[in-house]
Order: structure tokens, then sequence, then C-alpha cells
């Protein structure tokens, strides 16, 4: 129950508050060094954005920040499967990490 709770909890805090669009100053370590977003630049402001239900705003910040959703809830829950959810979504952010830093934005 108290996980319940928490996930609730959570998701009524990414759901009240808002973030501006775009950051003041980034605290991305890796964007100050290359000037390059990392995997993560971005996911915060998805997540927000996601927990109101904005889902095209969502993926223009992080085009991961659904998986990144659900890694996040998942865990909340108490099952194997987490384990492997949490594997594939590394991987996942890793890969589109590698990606973004390769191929320019336009």
């Amino acid at each position: 129950m108290r996980r319940f709770a928490a996930a609730l909890l959570l998701l009524a805090c990414l759901w009240y508050f808002s973030l501006p669009a775009e950051p003041r100053f980034r605290l991305c370590g890796f964007h100050w060094l290359t000037g390059r977003d990392c995997p993560f630049c971005g996911l915060t402001r998805a997540l927000f954005a996601l927990a109101k239900g904005r889902w095209g705003d969502a993926i223009r910040f992080n085009a991961l920040s659904p998986l990144g959703f659900v890694m996040l809830f998942g865990l909340f829950w108490r099952s194997p499967a987490r384990g492997r959810l949490w594997a594939a979504g590394l991987a996942a952010f890793g890969v589109y990490g590698i990606c973004r830093v390769l191929i320019p934005s336009a």
C-alpha cells in the first residue's frame, strides 16, 4: 500500500508542478563540456509533460521519455520484470545517447 501511495504522490507532484519549456541554465555537465545533449537532457521536463498528458511536448523534450516514465514508476513494482525493464531501458538510453552525440540535431 505504501508503494502505491508513493507512486500516486509522485504522479500528483509531476502533474501539479510545471517547468519552463526552456531552462534558464542547464545543469548537465555533458552539455557544458560538449554543447550536445546527453541521453537524459530534457527528461525531467518530459516527465512533467507526460504526467499532464502532453505527449507531443514530452517526445520533443526527449524521445525516450515514455520509456523513462515507465522505468520511473517501475521502481514501485515488486516484480522480477523490473530488473529486465531497467536493463533494457538503460541500454536504450545508451544507444540514444550515442545517436544524440553523433547525429547533429536540426
